[in-house]
């Protein structure tokens, strides 16, 4: 059994008042830079770039030109698309948005990063991570395996898409929102302009 240990640490700004929870990465080579939502088919920095600058390319870099092919043997340069990693983690602490995932430790079953895919063998300590974020008002879970790890980590109930239910923090007793949003991966059925809604519905509700 391959196992992999999660690549990225929880990205845990001090002053962060959501905190953004996924499963797991894609496999590097789908990467396209270094942070929570690598994968450029991914929608979240376009939903994000929606609500915030109305521009779904906003975070977008795209570089890069076919070639003219020399040789019979010359292969095509095709264009490379990323993500701008510099501007979204600037975002992310301007906007006070944290990010982690809810698996640490994971098999992929057969090599995709769905939901179904995905074999927990440790999950991240997600209350711990609350608890690191004084001012943290919410926890959103991005699809429906993460929000199974928070509803059991916490003892909630899952909420339907699109809603909210409460969690008391066990050491704090703090009280938070947990939100369960449509996934951005494209596999999911909805149209990148409904998923915008829902998470700007959700940013509407915070202080």
């Amino acid at each position: 059994m391959e196992l992999e240990n999660h690549p990225f640490e929880p990205f845990l700004p001090s002053e962060a008042k959501v905190l953004f929870l996924g499963t797991f990465p894609a496999k590097p080579i789908r990467w396209s830079m270094n942070f929570y939502y690598p994968n450029f088919t991914n929608d979240f920095w376009r939903i994000m770039g929606m609500i915030f600058y109305s521009d779904k390319s906003y975070f977008e870099i795209r570089s890069g030109s076919s070639s003219a092919l020399k040789g019979n043997n010359a292969k095509p340069t095709f264009p490379q698309n990323r993500w701008n990693e510099e501007a979204i983690r600037e975002f992310c602490s301007s906007h006070g948005f944290a990010f982690s995932d809810t698996a640490e430790i994971i098999h992929r079953l057969k090599g995709t990063a769905s939901d179904a895919d995905l074999q927990i063998l440790k999950a991240r300590d997600i209350p711990s991570h609350v608890e690191q974020l004084p001012k943290c008002q919410a926890i959103v879970a991005t699809g429906t395996l993460a929000s199974e790890v928070v509803s059991q980590q916490f003892g909630c109930k899952i909420p339907k898409v699109g809603e909210s239910s409460e969690i008391i923090l066990p050491q704090s007793g703090r009280r938070i929102n947990f939100f369960r949003l449509p996934s951005t991966s494209r596999a999911y059925p909805l149209t990148l302009e409904k998923k915008a809604e829902f998470y700007r519905e959700m940013l509407l509700s915070l202080d």
